[in-house]
């Protein structure tokens, strides 16, 4: 059975910074592209950021570049979100997804059960 877990989260003033980790178990770590997403009280999921297999490849969404920095240890079977310069519009559950080809909203095959970031200002 795979599964996907979230911690790292919590409360933070603005201008802190939180690192995320996603424990996977149940699948081949390495072959799965990892991404994170969140999603804010009333609205809907938004991509945050990815990676590729061995972590040569990553991408950002707007709003996360040159503030949030996604890795992964493949031995640990762990993906991070590193971020910093926290604001409250960071507020939000964030999630972890796996997906063979590539990760998307409407794309994962896994999906983790989310760990909630509260950023105060």
């Amino acid at each position: 059975q795979v599964q996907l877990v979230e911690s790292g989260g919590g409360l933070v003033q603005a201008g802190g910074s939180l690192r995320l980790s996603c424990a996977a178990s149940g699948l081949t770590f390495s072959r799965y592209v990892m991404g994170w997403f969140r999603q804010a009280p009333g609205k809907g999921r938004e991509f945050v950021a990815s990676i590729y297999w061995r972590g040569g490849s990553t991408y950002y969404a707007d709003s996360a570049k040159g503030r949030f920095t996604i890795s992964r240890d493949n031995p640990k079977n762990t993906v991070y979100l590193q971020m910093n310069s926290l604001k409250p519009e960071d507020t939000a559950v964030y999630y972890c997804a796996a997906d063979r080809v590539g990760v998307s909203i409407t794309k994962a095959d896994y999906w983790g059960q989310g760990t909630q970031v509260t950023v105060s200002s």
